[in-house]
């Protein structure tokens, strides 16, 4: 397999987690932790260690699941490959 550049822990996320560094326009190969199957995406981003990656287009106010549980809503559209993080996504609880 080739390099693991993010986890995603359920087949139903919306997002991966980078557990490298990763760079605008590369591909980048996700390990679906629940079922052990890979995912690649093209990062439209620079996305930091431990941000989220899209791993689907998302319409703003779509529910975005981390582990199969709603992490927050997007507050805008996002794009597969974009970087996912408060600048596009807020928690529902506020």
């Amino acid at each position: 397999m080739a390099q693991t550049h993010f986890f995603v822990h359920d087949k139903e996320d919306h997002v991966g987690v980078a557990v490298v560094d990763i760079k605008a326009g590369e591909e980048v190969n996700g390990w679906v932790m629940e079922n052990d199957d890979t995912v690649t995406v093209k990062s439209v981003n620079d996305i930091p260690l431990g941000h989220k990656i899209s791993l689907k287009d998302l319409d703003q106010g779509t529910k975005v699941l981390k582990y199969n549980v709603v992490i927050g809503g997007a507050t805008q559209a996002v794009k597969t490959g974009e970087h996912v993080h408060t600048h596009n996504l807020k928690t529902l609880r506020w």
